[in-house]
């Protein structure tokens, strides 16, 4: 399973950012950036991964997360 690790990257770095502002400053629309926080984006795309990493100074295996499924 592919998950958003959005949230938990905000909590680790200290950020006291809402998603409304980091929409904002990725200059994203606030919508986007709620579902990648909650986790609900069906499809990540490659431009919000990236205007995410370059503000957020992470890589896109510490902004999405691969966790395989338990059979």
């Amino acid at each position: 399973m592919i998950k958003s690790n959005l949230k938990n990257v905000l909590d680790s770095q200290g950020n006291n950012i809402s998603i409304r502002e980091l929409a904002r400053e990725v200059d994203c629309q606030f919508e986007t950036i709620r579902r990648f926080y909650n986790d609900t984006m069906e499809r990540y795309p490659r431009d919000i991964i990236d205007k995410l990493c370059k503000y957020l100074k992470v890589t896109p295996g510490e902004l999405i997360i691969y966790l395989p499924d338990e059979e």
